[in-house]
């Protein structure tokens, strides 16, 4: 219902009053939500209960969070509609303080290092394997790879900590994964490697379980150009490792071993 002339307040007033300002009270003009009311004689509009009854409507609803876009067809809905309404807004409510807390937890685990690319037990692998003795590089090294292999293969993702878990249980797996980076510093034709790599082989082929789970070597065989990036990551700084990667999986493939093919 119009104002008649002379009656009612300033937009000023009214939006001091539902507690916006006179810009957002225009927008709402513009967009249709709040209707404009008659001008006096002096050419001012003047706003009555009815117009700041809306102002108030649409005031609340945008700051429960319903997006403006949606507002006008909220208003004009029936009382089952309405709360039909209402609740699908809630469910994306829901959503966006849902994907908020996880950003949050994000920023929180980017505070604690590697927490913020991955998992708790990822990062539990990590700190057993420098208690183990592991060297900074090997443990980084490591890192990368879990990094890579979440993003690359997440559904062979636990299977790969559930192999190096396994292998961190096994003191003599221990000592041969740390007797392969330190073969870093052997000369390239070193028949050390070659010996290296077949004690490593024959470690695994006695020890399935080192060398993962059949679901996680059927993720991994599905995804075999994934495997070989992760595989040959960091290969430029640590050639004999590389060498040394490639020597036993080839002794293992040889012996019918469950590697995946390059």
């Amino acid at each position: 219902m119009r104002n008649a002339a002379g009656n009612g307040v300033t937009i000023g007033q009214a939006a001091a009053f539902v507690g916006v300002t006179v810009k957002t009270v225009r927008h709402y003009h513009k967009l249709g939500l709040v209707a404009e009311p008659d001008r006096d004689g002096s050419g001012y509009r003047r706003y009555g209960s009815g117009e700041l009854l809306q102002l108030v409507q649409v005031r609340t609803l945008a700051t429960a969070g319903v997006p403006l876009a949606g507002i006008g067809p909220v208003l004009d809905s029936d009382a089952e509609r309405f709360g039909a309404e209402l609740a699908d807004v809630e469910r994306q409510l829901t959503a966006r303080i849902d994907e908020l807390v996880a950003r949050r937890d994000t920023l929180r685990r980017l505070a604690d290092g590697d927490r913020a690319l991955l998992p708790d037990r990822a990062c539990a692998v990590l700190a057993r394997m420098a208690d183990l003795g592991f060297g900074p590089d090997y443990v980084a090294a490591q890192r990368e790879a879990l990094v890579l292999a979440r993003a690359l293969v997440p559904e062979g993702f636990d299977g790969f900590l559930s192999q190096l878990e396994h292998g961190l249980d096994d003191p003599a797996h221990i000592e041969l994964t740390k007797r392969g980076w330190e073969a870093e510093s052997w000369e390239p034709d070193d028949p050390r490697i070659e010996e290296l790599a077949t004690s490593m082989a024959e470690h695994y082929l006695a020890n399935p379980a080192l060398l993962g789970d059949p679901a996680s070597l059927r993720a991994w065989a599905k995804a075999s150009a994934q495997y070989e990036l992760i595989n040959g990551h960091r290969g430029d700084r640590a050639p004999v490792a590389a060498r040394l990667t490639a020597l036993t999986e080839s002794k293992l493939r040889s012996a019918g071993g469950p590697v995946p093919h390059r």
